[in-house]
């Protein structure tokens, strides 16, 4: 193996300056991704700080690629044109089917938005790629914190009572929900020598949960009341 030659080429591609711009470019969309990344990794999601920061630096790369390997410039975006479907793909992946709820969503939306910031800083849009990473970022703490507070989103929260028997308990709770207009949903029983445990979920603003929640402790049949949280579904 003539290993000079391969000196050679790697003194020429540096030289030109080739390399130190393709560094870059990759070194700012791992930063990027992985800025993304941490946000979602705090929220404890499925696409965390390694998984956005791969797909941001594999954007970037192919970009790079796509440019470098192109035998006329009408090839140029050939190999940076796959990426969407593949991103596609692993969006896809991420989305989730269970319990009568589609979760995931979000998760599926952010793996396409980073790959564009990718692409972006693989072209050597920086500014581009960095207000996008920002708008990501802000979009995904502020709006999930107001969605939240502001009664603007309904969420879907777990509930567990503890009563006599499964009818009692039934019984009451449907009553409490009836008047709100409001229904149980994925309800499972347990039983214990002294008691039954209930458990279920409501769907409901935030207003409407802490209204429920002080209702159901305040019943008089019902032997305890606990809020179990919410069941995240992007």
């Amino acid at each position: 193996m003539n290993w000079q030659h391969f000196v050679d080429v790697a003194y020429r591609e540096i030289a030109s300056g080739v390399v130190s711009i393709s560094l870059a470019r990759l070194l700012l969309a791992a930063v990027l991704g992985g800025v993304i990344g941490l946000e979602r990794e705090f929220k404890h999601r499925a696409a965390g700080l390694r998984t956005n920061m791969f797909i941001c630096f594999g954007a970037a790369m192919f970009t790079i690629l796509s440019e470098r390997l192109a035998g006329v410039p009408s090839d140029t975006t050939r190999i940076a044109a796959q990426i969407i479907p593949g991103i596609g793909f692993i969006g896809a992946g991420s989305i989730i089917h269970t319990r009568g709820l589609t979760s995931g969503i979000t998760t599926a939306a952010t793996i396409f938005v980073v790959a564009s910031v990718g692409m972006a800083a693989g072209g050597g849009l920086y500014l581009t790629a960095v207000f996008g990473t920002g708008l990501v970022v802000l979009s995904l703490l502020f709006l999930g914190y107001a969605e939240d507070n502001f009664n603007i989103k309904n969420l879907l929260v777990s509930y567990e009572v503890t009563g006599p028997s499964f009818d009692v308990i039934a019984k009451e709770i449907n009553c409490i929900l009836e008047s709100c207009h409001r229904m149980m949903q994925n309800v499972v029983t347990g039983e214990t020598p002294k008691h039954v445990r209930v458990q279920f979920d409501v769907e409901g603003r935030t207003r409407d949960h802490r209204q429920l929640l002080q209702q159901l402790k305040s019943s008089t049949v019902l032997e305890g009341a606990v809020s179990l949280g919410r069941v995240e579904h992007e």
